[in-house]
């Protein structure tokens, strides 16, 4: 099979189009052919190990996985002995944020990381809709969100940001959302109730407080947000910041709470991909869910996509069309 692979870190360039062996699926996995991929942030920190400590998990060397790629959509070719839940022939869509293997025309990956496909949406749409989900619903899920409280979401045009400003909708929040210019229509088409052009204006001087501030791209910090926080409101980010800060502060902040006037900070640390995957499959159904795309390359373009992902410019998601459908 055609399968993009790296065999070592670093940037874009370390990516190849092979062709490699078919993988065989084990007793609790599934054999998938892939129809559609992504190039997200997740995977580009994947290829390049960073920050260095990923190399703890993903190899400390080179990649343990040769093919990169995270979410995926596709049909069941073959099912493991113990697999109960799905059977061949049927759509799915999954993740792995460790590595599905998913920029290549076949994957394995194990039953609890992948469902069926929502009825009625493309391979494209379904591949884009689980990894900005995953991320969204670990920063929501962290905190006792409540309908009518106020939410600011930094990078509201992003996989992670988009993925948020539609969920907390769903959980009835007023959304502040911040991007640019060329993207305001957009940000108010997926559910924002207010919206800060960053181009025009510096969205820690808002005048407005929030109970949560949800920085999707990682490009704030606790510190620069906190005034923006109401007291006991919460700051979570994507990213770990400056120096790691927001792996600590989380221990830090609720040590010394008059100092930071009860307000804190918290990580995401992402958990149970399957309650991702069913939740965005929940809301495709109920039409409150619409993955955002970019633009669509082909494995053959693999580097490029890359490239592009990396310059921190896209809106949504960027896929890869990997198969043709019929």
């Amino acid at each position: 099979m055609k399968a993009v692979v790296h065999t070592r870190y670093g940037p874009p360039e370390v990516l190849e189009l092979d062709e490699i062996e078919l993988p065989v699926a084990k007793d609790d996995e599934v054999l998938v052919r892939v129809y559609a991929a992504t190039v997200n942030r997740t995977d580009c920190a994947n290829h390049r190990a960073k920050p260095f400590f990923m190399r703890l998990v993903i190899g400390l060397f080179k990649p343990k996985k040769k093919v990169p790629g995270t979410e995926f959509s596709g049909v069941i070719e073959a099912v493991g002995k113990r697999v109960s839940s799905l059977k061949p022939g049927e759509k799915v869509f999954g993740f792995d944020d460790e590595g599905s293997g998913s920029q290549a025309q076949y994957l394995t990956i194990r039953e609890d990381k992948v469902v069926t496909m929502p009825d009625g949406i493309s391979f494209e749409q379904a591949a884009a809709s689980s990894e900005g989900m995953h991320y969204a619903y670990n920063f929501i899920n962290k905190v006792n969100i409540e309908r009518g409280q106020y939410a600011l979401v930094n990078g509201a045009t992003g996989a992670i940001g988009s993925a948020a400003v539609q969920l907390l909708k769903y959980y009835e929040v007023d959304v502040t959302a911040v991007c640019a210019t060329k993207n305001i229509e957009l940000v108010k088409s997926l559910g924002a109730n207010r919206v800060i052009d960053y181009t025009k204006e510096d969205f820690t001087e808002d005048d407005q407080t929030y109970s949560y501030v949800f920085d999707t791209v990682g490009k704030s910090s606790f510190f620069k947000c906190r005034k923006l926080l109401k007291p006991g409101g919460v700051y979570i980010s994507s990213d770990l910041g400056y120096m790691s800060q927001n792996l600590f502060l989380p221990f830090i902040t609720p040590i010394i709470k008059p100092l930071f006037g009860n307000r804190k900070t918290m990580f995401p640390v992402p958990v149970d991909i399957k309650g991702s995957l069913l939740l965005v499959k929940k809301l495709i159904e109920q039409g409150r869910f619409k993955a955002v795309i970019d633009r669509s390359f082909t494995l053959e373009e693999i580097v490029d996509a890359y490239r592009y992902v990396e310059t921190g410019e896209k809106t949504g998601n960027v896929v890869i069309a990997v198969s043709k459908e019929g």
